[in-house]
């Protein structure tokens, strides 16, 4: 079957708010999801392909995925995010580890997929339908599965709403993000709205900017694509500089705003504070070399 969508599947963005939007605060009415803190993922069936945000495919790295969307009809998109629970929480450390190793190299927790969206099904292009629509076709489409692969939890009211986002924090929901239910999906659009907490969480380093004796911010992916972290206080600079010594020679490279960096020989662990609002910016806490 010829793929519905021009290949690699570009998805919807969302731009940040600082509170809970009200129940008419987009077109057709809010929809209300939890905000799961995974990786995005969009997953095409007629043959079964997982594909990163970025246009990679990533099939073989989560076969339990693979093999789910195996019992999808030929002609589907989905978006999503990929995810690993352990002891009752999703555990994004895991998953970053599962991403950059991939799934062959000593045992693995199993991951899931939380989709969010249904971008085309029977070879047909949903996107310019309403969400409510592509919302009914998702629940119709997945409900027969369940686990690993299940629509997201979904209400238009904005009480609950809230309840959620003061609620499920412990087990690892980043906040929410609200759709309007007459909407259609629009490609690298952010028409779409995100309430993030403010908490502490572990994450991974891919690279950094300034050079290796004189760092000055680390470059983080928590699954939207690379970006630079606010500037590092003194002692963490100290500290990562430390690390660097001997530098070993890597390939430089850029961020969507052109921001050169360069990557890390080995992804680093570190613990972030996502800052709320517009333009707040991700502060790295520590460093985590240990782990």
């Amino acid at each position: 079957m010829t793929d519905p969508l021009p290949l690699p599947v570009r998805v919807a963005l969302a731009r940040r708010v600082d509170t809970v939007p009200a129940a008419d605060a987009l077109p057709g009415g809010c929809a209300y999801e939890p905000k799961f803190d995974g990786h995005r993922m969009v997953v095409l069936t007629g043959p079964v392909r997982l594909q990163t945000r970025s246009g990679r495919l990533v099939t073989a790295t989560f076969p339990e995925i693979a093999e789910a969307a195996g019992a999808l009809p030929p002609g589907v998109v989905l978006d999503g995010e990929v995810v690993i629970w352990r002891d009752g929480r999703i555990d994004f450390g895991a998953l970053q580890r599962r991403a950059l190793r991939g799934s062959r190299r000593g045992p693995v927790l199993p991951a899931n997929y939380a989709a969010f969206d249904l971008l085309a099904a029977a070879g047909t292009d949903l996107r310019g339908r309403p969400y409510d629509e592509r919302r009914a076709a998702l629940v119709a489409l997945l409900a027969p599965l369940g686990p690993p692969l299940q629509a997201v939890p979904m209400t238009t009211d904005r009480d609950e709403a809230v309840q959620w986002y003061t609620s499920l924090a412990p087990a690892g929901i980043e906040g929410l993000v609200v759709k309007g239910r007459g909407q259609r999906y629009r490609p690298d659009r952010r028409d779409w709205l995100k309430l993030r907490h403010a908490v502490p969480q572990d994450a991974e380093a891919i690279g950094f900017t300034g050079t290796p004796r004189a760092p000055r911010a680390l470059v983080l992916d928590l699954g939207d694509g690379p970006f630079a972290s606010a500037p590092l206080d003194a002692p963490l600079r100290t500290q990562l500089a430390a690390l660097l010594v001997p530098p070993t020679p890597t390939a430089a490279a850029a961020l969507d705003d052109g921001t050169p960096y360069r990557p890390l020989p080995a992804p680093l662990p570190v613990e972030i504070l996502q800052g709320e609002g517009r333009h707040a910016l991700t502060a790295v806490l520590r460093l985590r070399p240990e782990a």
